[in-house]
């Protein structure tokens, strides 16, 4: 249905809005000198949920808007096609490390002074470092990989099944408002499953940014974490192709 070229444009352009507005949500909420500071998870999970709607809305004309290779694994396990998934998954991650960097020139300012004297409204005195991680991927609240890897497939699952679901309701797709539902199920996939590992549910959205945290020039920006970083990619993948299987023999 979609052309190469136009996957990977509407892909890269999607998931770039998707990760300068997710990552944008946890930079505003993490780092000082920022208005949005220490304003809380809930905001962090509607800031992810507008990410998507906003670049899927923005990708939907060229590629479908997917997003995220676990949806595109989903619908390639349905549907059996494959012969487009690594234009999707290219673009995808194309588009997060375009959209984790435009994250970071937004927040600059605060990035350079992570960790510098005189914050403000906090008097003199020395701060000590924000680690960096946590605004472009995620990190476990309790390391254990088999715990963090199970979490991450069934939230997928969560997410992915669903997807797949709506395509079957007639005229959400033609109105638009499929798209809207699935930014309020990422909202709440955030609010009720995010808590154990910060919900990647998307390769893309975490691999993507940890490559761009790896080489960012973040004063005491800590570590990327690169002995964790395949289990947000794992378990999206694994709960997106358990989703294509239980889609494809339930519906």
């Amino acid at each position: 249905m979609y052309a190469n070229g136009d996957i990977f444009v509407g892909e890269v352009i999607g998931t770039a809005i998707l990760i300068l507005l997710g990552a944008g949500v946890c930079a505003a909420v993490t780092l000082s000198h920022s208005k949005a500071q220490a304003s809380g998870w809930v905001v962090i999970a509607f800031g992810w949920g507008f990410g998507v709607l906003a670049g899927a809305y923005t990708a939907g004309p060229l590629s479908g808007g997917h997003l995220n290779p676990a949806v595109t694994l989903g619908i390639a396990v349905d549907t059996g096609v494959w012969g487009k998934v690594w234009v999707y998954v290219l673009g995808q991650l194309v588009g997060a490390m375009l959209g984790a960097v435009l994250a970071y020139l937004v927040y600059l300012a605060q990035f350079n002074a992570n960790g510098t004297r005189g914050a403000k409204n906090t008097g003199a005195g020395a701060h000590e470092p924000t680690p960096t991680l946590g605004i472009f991927s995620t990190i476990p609240e309790i390391r254990n990989p088999v715990a963090n890897l199970v979490t991450e497939v069934i939230a997928t699952v969560a997410l992915v099944l669903p997807v797949l679901a709506f395509g079957l309701t007639e005229g959400l797709g033609e109105s638009g408002t499929q798209t809207l539902i699935v930014a309020f199920l990422v909202v709440g996939i955030g609010l009720s499953l995010g808590g154990p590992t910060g919900y990647a549910i998307n390769p893309a959205r975490d691999l993507g940014p940890r490559v761009v945290h790896t080489f960012l020039p973040i004063p005491h920006k800590g570590t990327s974490d690169w002995s964790y970083a395949w289990i947000p990619v794992a378990g999206p993948l694994i709960g997106g192709a358990l989703a294509g299987l239980i889609y494809n023999a339930a519906f």
